[in-house]
């Protein structure tokens, strides 16, 4: 995948004197250059608010704001009206929190969510267990980082009415066994919530043949613009929920003492959209197309058992969860022995290899794990053979940096 190196202006830059090794994809990923074109050709030449105006810009305005949904829903294999746009994960399963949690949601029932969930997709379900006197209930995992059937089984029962899952931990790299979850969810008369944030990247998706109920992604994570983000629900299911936000364009119609609401999507994409950053995110998505998602997974997939590979002669090195490449998508997380993670990322950064070092919004994991922090490199499809060699020798760096040898 070299060739695509030079679509993606900034690494062309330098980090520390030395060029950038930028293995911190998982958090945000580089856009290329046929992305950040079509944002300057909607403000170039297509910027009006959209569902405003009859005027002809206004509509060139409102082609782009749906025309972008149409390409997401393509992408997720859903329908047009089911995709509502938001501006990253987090709002879509706040969203969900309050517009589904608390209204769907009563005392004595259970919400059930793995404990390697990011803060995003825990936090807004503690909340609404808290507010409806509900139960939170974790799904622990094996010596590999796997949820076993026994907790599956187990943990999902009848009073469980929400089950909500990462496609892919953002901190293991690991795939969630979705079929099973979504089985189990189903078969006790709970919805199945998706979070999709780390797996959109690396994975094709299609939410009707995982049957998931809701399914929730950002565009920053998917070489698309910061501030654009896409929840999906089943018709039915978003039609039965109260709007999140309230103002204009969400509205059927507005009197003194009462107002209607908007069909679904619109109904929850009140006030004007970001717009240059839905097309950007269409951009993307047809970037990603243009490669083929299975090439870009094939190439990520050589690049992390490569990865992998080296660590393993590494002696000093500790991976968290399972420590093949197989069933990992993007994510590494490791810790060099005897060495604090932000020591281990200040010393790669002075060798222009950026990877990201904390508890990545994961902090009960943590807790799970037996660790307070620890650091992070993470995989795009701009990513080499060539990054991981700097990776491997930043590594080694760090031990001599710190008087620790790398043996």
């Amino acid at each position: 995948m070299k060739t695509v190196l030079n679509d993606f202006p900034i690494l062309k830059v330098s980090e520390n004197g030395t060029r950038l090794v930028y293995l911190d994809n998982a958090a945000t990923t580089q856009k290329p250059v046929q992305v950040i074109e079509a944002i300057n050709q909607y403000y170039y030449g297509e910027n009006a608010n959209p569902h405003r105006g009859v005027y002809e810009l206004a509509m060139h305005a409102t082609d782009a704001h749906e025309g972008a949904r149409a390409v997401v829903a393509e992408f997720l294999h859903a329908e047009e009206n089911e995709i509502v746009f938001t501006q990253n994960t987090t709002e879509s399963l706040n969203l969900l929190a309050y517009s589904y949690g608390m209204h769907f949601v009563g005392e004595g029932d259970e919400i059930v969510i793995p404990v390697s969930e990011h803060h995003s997709n825990l936090v807004p379900w503690m909340r609404v267990a808290k507010e409806k006197g509900a139960k939170l209930v974790y799904l622990y995992l094996d010596e590999n980082g796997r949820i076993p059937d026994s907790e599956i089984e187990t943990k999902i029962t009848e009073r469980t009415k929400i089950v909500s899952f990462a496609h892919v931990s953002n901190v293991l790299g690991l795939e969630t066994p979705v079929e099973k979850l979504v089985k189990k969810a189903h078969s006790v008369g709970a919805v199945a919530i998706l979070d999709c944030a780390q797996s959109a990247p690396h994975l094709a998706l299609d939410v009707k043949a995982m049957d998931v109920d809701f399914a929730a992604l950002s565009g920053h994570k998917l070489y698309a613009p910061m501030g654009v983000g896409v929840l999906y629900g089943k018709k039915e299911l978003l039609e039965k929920m109260p709007p999140f936000f309230s103002g204009g364009d969400m509205i059927g119609s507005v009197h003194e003492q009462s107002a209607t609401w908007a069909e679904v999507p619109r109904k929850f994409e009140a006030g004007t959209r970001n717009v240059g950053g839905e097309v950007g995110l269409a951009a993307a998505i047809r970037y990603m197309q243009s490669i083929g998602m299975d090439e870009l997974a094939a190439h990520e997939h050589e690049l992390m058992r490569y990865a992998m590979d080296e660590l393993s002669k590494l002696s000093f090195i500790d991976i968290y969860g399972e420590k093949s490449a197989e069933g990992r998508h993007g994510v590494i997380s490791f810790n060099v022995k005897e060495v604090h993670p932000h020591d281990t990322a200040t010393i790669l950064d002075a060798n222009g290899v950026a990877v990201r070092a904390g508890h990545h919004c994961a902090q009960p994991l943590m807790d799970y794990l037996h660790i307070t922090a620890c650091c992070r490199a993470s995989f795009a499809v701009y990513n080499t053979k060539e990054d991981v060699d700097a990776f491997i020798a930043g590594l080694k760096n760090v031990r001599r940096c710190m008087g620790l040898g790398t043996e």
